[in-house]
């Protein structure tokens, strides 16, 4: 996460960054690099990212289907 994204909220990150995000954190909690505290934590911002992610793939995918009628 940059100095930039500090002040940044999970649902205000794009998809990508979101995702970005996520796979760091799996990373760092797979690879034993945090302690107890800074992995609930990061645990804890995980699932408010997959949240958003899936939130954001959810309107994505009703986006999608509405095109989809459109054209018929």
């Amino acid at each position: 996460m940059t100095t930039s994204d500090k002040n940044v909220t999970p649902s205000e990150l794009s998809f990508e960054h979101a995702i970005g995000r996520l796979e760091d954190i799996v990373g760092a909690l797979e690879n034993d690099e945090l302690d107890l505290e800074s992995s609930l934590k990061a645990y804890e911002e995980g699932v408010q990212l997959a949240k958003v992610c899936m939130e954001k793939l959810e309107k994505a995918e009703l986006r999608i289907e509405e095109l989809e009628i459109d054209d018929v």
